[in-house]
């Protein structure tokens, strides 16, 4: 007997594609020697699948100490759920020098 490949019933999100017309920027940091905490933070988005869609999880991350100083979990893509994570680092640690956000 055969077997059916299981295929999700959602449109899967397409975010590592290059589109041809978007300019490529220089990464700035490519450089730079992090040697103390609140230098460099980085934030990132990812998707979490679920039944009906997806979750959206937003984390903070601290470049020397490899430290996450804050994350959120949402249902949308909003604003405000990264705003409120970085509302949260910042309150708790200070403001970085620089934050990195792919």
């Amino acid at each position: 007997m055969r077997k059916m490949p299981l295929v999700p019933i959602y449109q899967m999100p397409n975010t590592s594609k290059k589109h041809p017309h978007h300019k490529v920027w220089p990464y700035l940091l490519k450089r730079l020697a992090i040697s103390r905490p609140n230098q460099v933070w980085c934030v990132d988005i990812s998707y979490i699948p679920i039944r009906r869609g997806f979750l959206y999880l937003v984390g903070i991350m601290d470049w020397y100490s490899h430290k996450v100083l804050a994350w959120r979990l949402s249902n949308s893509v909003e604003a405000d759920f990264c705003i409120e994570a970085l509302k949260e680092a910042m309150a708790e640690y200070g403001p970085p020098e620089t934050v990195n956000r792919d």
